[in-house]
């Protein structure tokens, strides 16, 4: 059975929204062959959808970024960051010092 994978391109000047090309791939003769009515039709749906290209192969296509990594279970891998925020604590700290201080001196005068 013929997959449907979207290849993100880059982006150039001037693009409204994230380029990107429509790849169908695993696409056999009985696969094509249900595809075949909608891909003659293959410049319309690219220009209805946005596609840059809609390429069709035979083989399995692999686009890393579309890969989920999985856990030795074969789950989805789940990953969590944590922002630094120590250093965003030691930047807050120092900017209520700096407004302290202009205003202890504003009442001076």
């Amino acid at each position: 059975m013929a997959r449907i994978q979207i290849l993100e391109l880059p982006e150039g000047a001037g693009d409204e929204r994230p380029p990107f090309a429509l790849v169908i791939d695993q696409a056999n003769s009985d696969s094509l062959g249900s595809l075949r009515p909608w891909l003659e039709g293959w410049e319309n749906v690219k220009d209805q959808i946005g596609a840059r290209a809609v390429l069709v192969f035979e083989d399995t296509i692999g686009i890393p970024a579309n890969e989920v990594p999985v856990d030795p279970d074969g789950y989805p891998l789940k990953i969590r960051i944590e922002g630094d925020f120590e250093k965003f604590r030691e930047q807050v700290e120092e900017e209520i010092q700096y407004a302290h201080g202009k205003v202890t001196r504003a009442l001076r005068y």
